[in-house]
């Protein structure tokens, strides 16, 4: 196949960000005025233009990129620099994220003699939401004012509307005097020969009368929630090293854009925000799902995802937001369109599956960190959560989970494929609401399970044995009631006739992670997710290319996720389907490959990795860095390990099966409990694997999950 290296998923633009803020920019880091280009904060973009002239001419920068998560740098000539005597003077461009935005432009000289350069800076502001910024349509207008003050040498744009109080401040400083005229900010530099003169804009957002400040010019993370969450992952997670390029590769780009997303929240500094350029919010799901896949480089940010859940439970019935009480929330955002009431989403309810998630993910959480006191904390959202899947969950009372929407703007399907077209019938019709999809039941059960351990190790050992007890027989009634023997897989969902869905997807995938599929059916389940119409050879797609519905570049209609990836690793080692999951990872890791630093996008498309195809393309939309497809990376290393955490009993069992084209894993910096441990994993001619353990003291002990033996016996 033809080689193909450095793709770019959104080749025309440039994206940093700390928080809640954003600077998306051109390739050569210009606001050009062209969406969705902008400073963007909360949500809102605050800089919709900039226009820098020097002498009279738009200055072209010739070298641009981004420093760490939340800075960028660029290079840009003046003048002829061939010219002798030198006349050579160039102009640097620094920009730093923070709730606000930092630029700062010097003039750099190597001519003997003094340069003189005249600067005029126009700036625009629009208050369009991420949103509009990113679909180009304005769903909400405003006039914009603009007011100068000569004294604090500061424009202030303030957006006209009534029912919104919007504004920004662009304070101008530099090694001249500041002036305004028509629109324009002028300042007048003298370069002294072979020396410098500088010009700081600090564009600083004016919210409900609250102005949030720019950062200070470093390219070492500054002091705030953000960047203080940012340089504690980014000393806590678990480094790899690998004589497989690639794979060490994948890895250090997966950590590095774990560690630059963190939110900041209070409640939770460390939880990640789901992507860029788009979804810089509270995803209630996504967050911890990321976090969660990525416990073996670290526990931080699942603590505080869980924290930040905890704290944005429902309280009301409220049918705009689909909120009840206990319901864990899906999506938070700040911007105009929801702060107007125009669509729901300043806090909206509209999901099935984070309640379940909280109740696995608290339980994965205490089985890395034995940390039985954050567990407490959090345990009365555990109850919350359950309570509002006992009364909420199950509308009709039949034992499976099925989510309807209520809200008019609301999301029409709530589970985990959640576009409005993600259900469809073997027909390719979409599928009505109250839907019963297969994975909610995975997550249910896997949620018993684990809310069993947790209350048990509380000190709750009846309410424990009771929730054990429930996710027994839910396991036997789900099987019944969704499998498809004819075709060896499970249906979709149950319709609203109580029907199967009999559309071939990825939702089986989920079920093995979660343990629900028995362990004679394991096999079948996994040879038709990696039949030719379900693997493209890059990743499992979303919906069966032989499906009336599919279209490859659709977001759940054929897609291929690589966060599902990461789920569908961890159980596919469940079960000890080796083979498969070497398939799996060797796809997502060549995938990886393809982009630029070997970072995976959001979505890949479905097409398949044949001599047609030299590589996949995205899916239209696509964020990247996206968390928890920088997250898959991770769950498909301890896939690949088979590694389980105990830490309450300060132990690790592992079942590595590394394949030929991995000989050699090093992981350093896992930290279990109160231990941390280098692991070294060797893949023998044989086949079979060596494990060496250092560090803390942590028993390693080596054995196969309990599914997979039970699959290998035959049930």
């Amino acid at each position: 196949m033809t080689r193909v290296r450095n793709l770019r998923v959104r080749p025309d633009l440039l994206y940093v960000a700390s928080g809640w803020s954003t600077l998306v920019t051109d390739v050569r880091g210009r606001i050009s005025g062209t969406d969705p280009q902008g400073f963007f904060a909360r949500n809102t973009r605050v800089l919709a233009r900039e226009r820098i002239t020097v002498d009279g001419r738009e200055p072209v920068p010739f070298a641009t990129a981004n420093v760490r998560g939340h800075a960028q740098l660029s290079y840009a000539e003046l003048g002829d620099g061939e010219t002798l005597p030198s006349q050579a003077a160039y102009l640097l461009i620094e920009r730093f994220v923070g709730p606000g935005l930092r630029t700062r432009l010097t003039v750099v000289s190597y001519a003997q003699q003094p340069l003189r350069f005249p600067v005029r800076i126009r700036v625009e502001a629009d208050f369009a939401d991420t949103s509009e910024a990113e679909t180009g349509r304005r769903l909400q207008v405003g006039d914009v004012g603009d007011a100068w003050d000569p004294a604090a040498e500061e424009l202030r744009l303030t957006y006209l509307r009534d029912d919104l109080d919007r504004a920004v401040a662009v304070q101008v400083r530099g090694d001249a005097p500041v002036g305004y005229t028509d629109g324009v900010v002028t300042v007048d530099l003298a370069v002294p020969p072979r020396g410098s003169a500088r010009i700081e804009l600090l564009v600083e957002p004016v919210f409900d009368g609250v102005r949030l400040p720019a950062p200070p010019a470093t390219f070492t993370d500054p002091d705030d929630s953000a960047a203080r969450a940012r340089s504690r992952l980014i000393g806590e997670l678990a480094d790899l090293s690998s004589s497989n390029f690639d794979v060490t590769a994948a890895w250090r780009c997966a950590t590095h854009d774990l560690a630059v997303l963190p939110l900041g929240e209070p409640a939770g500094p460390a939880a990640p925000i789901a992507g860029l350029p788009i979804y810089q919010e509270i995803f209630g799901r996504d967050t911890m799902t990321a976090s969660w896949q990525a416990l073996l480089a670290g526990p931080t940010m699942l603590a505080d995802s869980l924290r930040l859940n905890a704290q944005h439970l429902g309280r009301r019935l409220d049918d705009w937001r689909d909120e009840e009480p206990g319901k864990p929330l899906h999506e938070a955002r700040q911007g105009p369109v929801s702060a107007l009431g125009l669509n729901p989403f300043t806090s909206y309810y509209g999901d099935w599956s984070t309640a379940p998630d909280f109740l696995v993910f608290l339980g994965q959480f205490l089985a890395w960190t034995g940390d039985l006191d954050t567990v407490r904390e959090l345990l009365p959202t555990a109850r919350r959560a359950l309570r509002w899947i006992e009364r909420y969950g199950d509308p009709d009372g039949d034992g499976f989970l099925e989510y309807h929407c209520r809200s008019r703007a609301g999301l029409k399907n709530q589970g985990w494929k959640d576009s409005d077209t993600a259900i469809v019938d073997e027909d390719g019709q979409v599928v009505p609401n109250p839907i019963a999809t297969s994975e909610l039941q995975g997550y249910w059960y896997a949620a018993l399970r684990h809310a069993a351990v947790v209350f048990t190790l509380t000190g709750h050992p009846a309410r424990g044995a009771a929730l054990a007890a429930r996710a027994r027989r839910l396991r036997r009634r789900f099987h019944r009631a969704y499998w498809l023997p004819e075709r060896g897989c499970y249906a979709m969902a149950l319709g609203p006739d109580r029907q199967p869905v009999r559309s071939t997807n990825s939702n089986d995938g989920h079920l093995l992670a979660t343990g629900i599929v028995p362990a004679r059916a394991a096999a079948l389940v996994a040879d038709r997710l990696f039949a030719p119409d379900m693997f493209s050879g890059w990743g499992v797609r979303t919906l069966s290319a032989d499906h009336p519905a599919y279209n490859p570049f659709s977001y759940h209609r054929g897609s291929v996720w690589p966060v599902e990836a990461g789920t569908i690793g961890l159980g596919l080692a469940r079960y000890g389907r080796w083979t498969h999951l070497h398939r799996l990872a060797e796809g997502m890791f060549a995938a990886a490959a393809l982009f630029e630093e070997h970072r995976l996008p959001e979505v890949l498309s479905g097409l398949p990795r044949d001599p047609a195809h030299p590589h996949p393309g995205v899916y239209p939309n696509s964020c990247s860095p996206q968390a928890w497809s920088a997250s898959s990376i991770v769950a498909l290393v301890q896939a690949l390990l088979a590694l389980r955490p105990a830490a309450p009993l300060r132990t690790i069992f592992v079942d590595p099966h590394l394949p030929e084209w991995l000989p050699d894993l090093r992981l350093e910096g896992v930290r279990v409990g109160s231990a941390t441990v280098d692991l070294t994993v060797r893949r023998r001619r044989s086949g079979r694997t060596s494990v060496t353990a250092r560090g803390d003291r942590l028993a390693v002990v080596r054995r196969a999950p309990r599914q997979a033996i039970s699959a290998r016996r035959g049930g």
